[in-house]
């Protein structure tokens, strides 16, 4: 289960990294994060704006509700996503991954 932090804009995601990937999929739950694959590689930033993108698609988000928050040069990173709270993001999250 995706541990999903509560905060003053909306929650804190917790995305484990795989860049350099075959190809950009949402893997599943790893140690408590999401995990997600890209194939961009972790060079400027590449591999943070192609999980960020995934996430917004994936989630349905608008550009400005998805920010990465922390672990930009670090495979364990965190997404703030505003204007959503912990029971809804963790509903959504655990819909597409059934």
């Amino acid at each position: 289960m995706v541990t999903i932090i509560p905060h003053a804009e909306g929650c804190l995601l917790p995305v484990r990294a795989q860049p350099g990937a075959r190809k950009n999929a949402i893997v599943g739950e790893h140690g408590g994060a999401l995990k997600i694959a890209v194939m961009a590689p972790p060079e400027d930033g590449r591999a943070n704006e192609a999980i960020e993108g995934l996430l917004r698609k994936w989630l349905g988000l608008k550009r400005a509700q998805i920010q990465l928050w922390s672990g930009a040069r670090s495979r364990d990173k965190q997404f703030l996503i505003r204007s959503i709270d912990v029971a809804a993001l963790t509903a959504m999250i655990e819909t597409k991954l059934a």
